[in-house]
């Protein structure tokens, strides 16, 4: 499409060109007459005349209070008392200096030391059917290939293959004849003395898979259907009557209101999932010591106790045996509270088995596709309120089944449900309320820790419905908002007040 694009431009610019140069001759073919909505076209922006890009904004004086900025309210108490530490005076960051400059350090910053590997992951590409065979003899004969390891090295060291945040649902390398759970899924780590070099032996792998034996769940939808759930995160908050609650109605039966009249409002409400889309994709440097009895590792993370965990029982070294250091990230946002762990862990691994350092930055492509994201969620709701003869409206009941896509494995999802719970409510008082929140099983990557954690999607949820409630009422949504706002003494229905 743009090839074309580009074609016809060059078009229009001959033929607009042929017009202003050419006089008529009747010896010659006329030139092609160019429809006025498409002469602009012709032009190029190179050469065309541009607007000035100088330009005068006037706009009135905001009636705001003056800001710190204008009047410094800090004070040095006390001649001892160190400039930083006066309360109200603007400090620079200490890194602010770096970061402006481009100077700051990052991992994939910091120099190598001799014989250090570039490492690759190998991925599955495909799933909902069983590994059934390996085969690294081509990848490993690709010169400048140190080595390709997978579950059987794990075992082989004495390591542990089991991970996760909160239950170790999750593994490392999947081990042939386990089921393959999400498109991407780990199945090993390529070294190599250049990062070409690695990538190419991870995609000369050749794996072998048998078939997809049933359907694969992949949408909050699929899963309902399915009934693929994390069952013991399920969880439900109540207050008030739930006999009410039950007996709210899909659609209000009345049309004209008067005072008293219970009206009713039922739906659905999604929120997409999101990428972190940090700056840096998740990298880590490992090196091992001279006697390779103990691991370095550098790792962009927000999680280094995590990563100190996990890279100690994957590799059979004590953790007391392994520091992890991170200095600053490009970025995180949840993203990396978890779900960098396992690509250290990998890296980890391929230093114990070369007695190398190794490090690893993974492609935005490949960061994108098994690092999960936000999760997404499903409202379903039935909501009913209270017309008053003032014309106010006062919430009643409500009933509402939160889902969300979790991924593979449980990770996060639990207690991002929980928060979503716990936030549903919004500020406003609801005298019976029920919510449900039922964490979904499914074949993407497992999703994660993100900012709002959870909250976002609660709150959402709840403005929806004070929107459809203030449609279904006739009322400004605002003063809907107001009048039904938590008071002093009311309690949330988990019990805050």
């Amino acid at each position: 499409t743009l090839a074309t694009s580009f074609l016809y431009k060059f078009f229009l610019r001959v033929a607009q060109t042929l017009k202003e140069d050419c006089k008529p001759d009747p010896q010659l073919p006329s030139v092609p007459e160019i429809p006025q909505n498409e002469i602009s076209g012709s032009d190029s922006f190179i050469n065309s005349m541009k607007p000035s890009i100088r330009g005068i904004q006037k706009y009135p004086e905001p009636k705001v209070a003056a800001g710190l900025e204008e009047n410094p309210v800090y004070k040095k108490v006390d001649s001892l008392q160190p400039e930083a530490a006066q309360v109200g005076k603007p400090a620079t960051h200490l890194s602010g200096p770096l970061h402006c400059t481009g100077e700051a350090v990052y991992i994939d910053d910091i120099p190598l030391v001799s014989k250090t590997l570039q490492a690759s992951l190998v991925l599955a590409q495909q799933c909902g059917c069983t590994l059934e065979s390996i085969s690294a003899e081509k990848a490993l004969a690709i010169p400048g290939v140190e080595g390709i390891y997978f579950a059987t090295d794990v075992e082989a060291i004495g390591g542990s293959n089991a991970m996760g945040a909160i239950v170790h649902d999750e593994i490392l390398f999947l081990p042939i004849g386990s089921r393959v759970q999400t498109y991407g899924q780990v199945i090993g780590v390529a070294v190599a003395e250049t990062l070409e070099l690695a990538e190419l032996a991870a995609r000369s792998v050749e794996l072998k898979y048998g078939p997809v034996d049933e359907k694969v769940v992949v949408s909050i939808e699929d899963a309902i259907e399915a009934e693929s759930y994390f069952e013991f995160a399920r969880h439900k908050i109540e207050r008030g009557d739930m006999d009410i609650v039950k007996e709210i109605p899909d659609v209000s039966s009345k049309s004209d209101l008067v005072d008293g009249d219970v009206v009713s409002v039922s739906g659905s409400f999604r929120t997409g999932g999101q990428e972190h889309f940090y700056l840096e994709t998740n990298s880590t440097l490992v090196v091992p010591s001279d006697s390779d009895t103990d691991l370095t590792i550098f790792a962009s993370t927000q999680a280094t106790t995590k990563t100190q965990k996990f890279c100690s029982l994957v590799t059979n070294t004590p953790a007391s045996k392994v520091v992890v250091k991170t200095k600053r990230m490009g970025g995180g946002f949840g993203g990396k509270e978890t779900r960098s762990v396992f690509i250290s862990c990998a890296a980890a691994l391929a230093s114990k088995m070369t007695c190398r350092p190794v490090r690893i930055t993974i492609s935005r492509e490949t960061d994108m596709s098994i690092t999960g994201g936000r999760h997404s969620f499903l409202a379903k709701y039935k909501a009913s309120a209270i017309t008053k003869e003032n014309g106010s409206v006062a919430l009643h009941a409500l009933d509402v089944k939160l889902y969300s896509n979790g991924g593979w494995a449980f990770d996060l999802t639990g207690p991002v449900m929980d928060r979503a719970l716990l936030h549903v409510d919004g500020c406003y008082y609801w005298p019976h309320f029920r919510a449900e929140g039922v964490p979904c099983k499914t074949a993407q990557p497992n999703h994660t820790a993100f900012r709002g954690f959870g909250g976002p999607q609660g709150i959402a949820v709840m403005e929806h419905i004070m929107e459809h409630i203030a449609v279904e009422c006739g009322v400004d949504s605002v003063q809907l908002r107001r009048e039904n706002m938590y008071e002093v003494g009311q309690a949330a229905p988990f019990g805050m007040i």
